[in-house]
């Protein structure tokens, strides 16, 4: 069965920054491991992407830790815990040198929701939101700037309708979308979900859309918050919408654009939206597309390696690039589960390093 990850999306620096600027600034590096309980931590060299193990990682954290998301200020780090016996979020504070210290008790998403699987955070850091798949809606919290600690708002959960495959804020923090697996009527279709975000309020701003496409796992949107693209997981596809002043969705002409490989189940743009990355779980491999400015619909980058795509472990689940756009990380849930770093240039990317984790990542995030 296909494990969902979610890609989680945070403040990304220019994809076209030189190679031999010589920056000094580590980066971090924070994987969820649920089949371990557990969060890997490494600081990453910005010069080459090279990664080194935090001392003192990995972290234990919460039953089936699903998902993380790192606080703008740099400061926090959230992670979901779905397992039965948790149904909760756990914090953790960074140190200078990346290093976590959980703060407990925990907070829990109950009791109006459970299983919480996916996270988004808006852009100033205010509010956290939490993708229920059991109980089919999204919680809402605030969040303190001083110390980090949750707050479920009074509106929270808000109704889906369906198990949620993953969730997006737009860049602008106005939109918020959810993925699921069903719900046309007499169509196998997956649904896009959007909602209206006001000081962490979400209001539904209409019917559901189709995703013309099974399985909407992967969801991406342009830095401009212009286009969403979903990876459809079960019928090989990538639908393209642009995003309406009111939020709405409407399908851009030749989506949904056939993929040649098996179960693109995660995508990302870049930091400029000039290039799609999809990983596809069936094929081992990335496949990169460069983007029309105009039209917003992607085309197979010539220059890869193979039609369209770069080899990668097996079975890619998650993609995600660094802040400086220089490295890309893919999470593998092959029998050799590992993080593999990539150096990019003009949307190629060459193999670096794969670093074992002993079992499968679900979830990648990046600190500046």
């Amino acid at each position: 069965m296909l494990q969902k990850a979610l890609v989680l999306v945070f403040v990304v620096a220019s994809i076209a920054s030189c190679v031999s600027c010589g920056k000094t600034a580590s980066h971090y590096v924070y994987a969820t491991i649920p089949a371990a309980n557990q969060v890997i931590a490494y600081r990453e060299d910005p010069n080459s992407g090279v990664l080194t193990q935090i001392s003192g990682s990995p972290y234990p954290v919460g039953d089936g830790a699903h998902s993380a998301v790192l606080h703008p200020s740099g400061k926090f780090l959230y992670v979901a815990n779905p397992g039965q016996l948790e149904n909760d979020i756990s914090l953790f504070t960074i140190a200078a040198n990346g290093a976590l210290t959980e703060v407990t008790p925990r907070t829990s998403v109950g009791p109006n929701a459970s299983q919480p699987e996916f996270l988004a955070m808006d852009p100033a850091g205010s509010y956290l939101y939490v993708g229920n798949t059991l109980s089919f809606n999204i919680s809402v919290f605030s969040i303190n700037s001083s110390t980090g600690a949750l707050t479920q708002l009074a509106s929270s959960p808000t109704s889906v309708g369906l198990p949620p495959l993953n969730m997006q804020l737009t860049p602008s923090g106005n939109y918020l979308y959810v993925t699921a697996g069903g719900g046309q009527a007499g169509s196998p279709n997956g649904s896009i979900a959007g909602f209206s975000v006001n000081t962490g309020v979400l209001t539904s701003i209409g019917p559901p859309s189709s995703s013309f496409g099974i399985n909407p796992n992967g969801l991406a949107i342009d830095p401009k918050g212009s286009y969403l693209y979903a990876a459809n997981t079960s019928s090989g596809s990538i639908s393209i919408f642009t995003i309406g002043s009111s939020g709405a969705l409407s399908q851009v002409n030749g989506s949904p654009i056939a993929s040649t490989y098996t179960a693109p189940v995660s995508l990302i743009l870049d930091s400029k939206g000039a290039f799609l990355y999809v990983a596809n779980q069936g094929s081992s491999n990335v496949a990169v597309y460069s983007i029309d400015s105009t039209t917003g619909v992607p085309t197979v980058l010539t220059t890869s390696t193979t039609t369209g795509a770069f080899f990668t472990e097996g079975n890619p689940s998650l993609v995600v690039p660094d802040p400086s756009g220089q490295y890309l990380f893919v999470g593998n849930q092959g029998s050799a589960a590992g993080i593999e770093a990539f150096s990019v240039s003009g949307g190629n990317l060459t193999s670096i390093y794969t670093y074992r984790v002993g079992n499968t990542p679900s979830s990648i995030a990046i600190l500046k």
